[in-house]
């Protein structure tokens, strides 16, 4: 492992300012809806999206914006989704305006997100009268990246942040990341509203494959419901201060890079399951031993998101068969009597299934194993070398509760 954790949010990395406030976009004043990231140099710059075909207008907005590969600051707002709505690209392209008046810079260097309930007029009123706060509060400490991920929250419980260290080309590189969501969540990038930030200098073609390298592995492997948002986004922005020789290849250094930013992403993916809409547990599952990668990906996917399991793990009830038999609807080329399958915790760990069939284990062990608020579902598939991880969580009475009265 060539990074590690350190304490830190997206202003971690040299450069980059960030604040959050409550602009008057939701009705309680206690809760941040704006937020802002800001980096005073030109930075390289990358994002993946949504694949649901309805999509938000900052989406639309964004990706013309980074058509160049180049950013300075990201706008997002909470309680708004601004999607389906007639002057949408309007209010988008307004967002910007107003962030780089606020700013002193050019419209399109401005990344825009929006989050919330969708298909409601987005007020801009709130959003302009709070862009000179806004801007005002930028701060490159840990306070300003935190009130910025608290910004973009909306039924989630915790504010995700992380940030790692790594070294390349002789030259420390900070990578900070934000993130938001709770539920709406499904594999097909993006799940979420994600922002990072690196000092590290790479091109715009490398940091856009890295993004994507880095998202299949992680955010397109979480599930909370099943239901894929229409505002996702990740997007990462690269300022260079690190000042390590420019990353245009992929080589060595490159490689460091794409690690570290894939532990930052992971990190937030494991917040994102864990802090899924009425969930009490965090469920990891690994998959080794399959034919190829894509097979333990799909794999790992259809157990992360069949909702018998979910229930299972929820009650703490070892079903193992509702495991073998998402699996045997995945698609992929499985041989089912070769599969082991194994519950593991803090508490411990318990074999429950060999070669496709169930063996003798204790109930009451495996109900201590399965009580802990983390819970890794463990597959051999012992069928090659393919291996990957997905990132869940339980499905409980409170889930249905919150998306029962939503919106009213």
């Amino acid at each position: 492992m060539s990074y590690t954790f350190i304490e830190g949010s997206v202003t971690a990395a040299k450069g980059f300012k960030a604040s959050g406030i409550h602009c008057g976009i939701r009705k309680n004043k206690s809760k941040r809806d704006l937020g802002l990231i800001f980096c005073g140099r030109i930075c390289t710059a990358a994002a993946v999206y949504t694949t649901n075909l309805v999509q938000s207008s900052p989406i639309t907005i964004t990706k013309k914006n980074l058509a160049d590969g180049y950013a300075k600051a990201i706008i997002v707002n909470s309680g708004n989704a601004n999607t389906c709505n007639a002057d949408g690209d309007e209010k988008a392209e307004t967002m910007c305006q107003l962030t780089a008046d606020a700013l002193g810079i050019a419209d399109e260097d401005v990344i825009v997100a929006s989050t919330g309930v969708i298909g409601q007029v987005l007020p801009i009123e709130p959003i302009a009268n709070g862009m000179k706060e806004l801007s005002a509060q930028l701060s490159d400490n840990l306070e300003g990246g935190s009130n910025a991920a608290e910004a973009i929250m909306t039924t989630d419980t915790i504010k995700k942040e992380v940030a790692v260290e790594t070294v390349i080309g002789g030259k420390t590189v900070k990578i900070g990341g934000i993130a938001k969501g709770s539920g709406m969540i499904h594999p097909n990038m993006a799940t979420m509203l994600c922002f990072i930030t690196t000092d590290a200098a790479i091109s715009p073609e490398m940091i856009q494959k890295a993004v994507k390298t880095a998202a299949d592995k992680t955010f397109n492997m979480i599930s909370i419901d099943g239901d894929t948002s229409t505002n996702d986004t990740l997007a990462v922005m690269a300022s260079g201060l690190a000042e390590n020789k420019e990353i245009t290849s992929e080589n060595e250094d490159y490689d460091t890079f794409v690690e570290a930013l894939t532990a930052v992403c992971r990190e937030l993916s494991k917040k994102m399951a864990k802090d899924g809409e009425g969930a009490t547990k965090l469920l990891i599952c690994q998959v080794s031993g399959a034919k190829t990668e894509n097979d333990a990906k799909g794999v790992a996917k259809s157990v992360i998101c069949s909702s018998l399991l979910k229930a299972a793990m929820f009650g703490a009830d070892a079903n193992w068969g509702r495991v073998l038999c998402a699996i045997g609807y995945s698609g992929c080329d499985v041989d089912v009597h070769k599969v082991d399958v194994s519950f593991a915790s803090d508490a411990g760990k318990i074999d429950v299934c060999k070669n496709g069939a169930g063996i003798d284990f204790s109930e009451e062990t495996a109900k201590t194993v399965l009580t802990e608020d983390e819970i890794t579902i463990l597959i051999e598939l012992n069928d090659g070398n393919g291996c990957a991880e997905a990132y869940g969580c339980d499905l409980t009475y409170e889930y249905v509760k919150i998306n029962g009265d939503y919106r009213t």
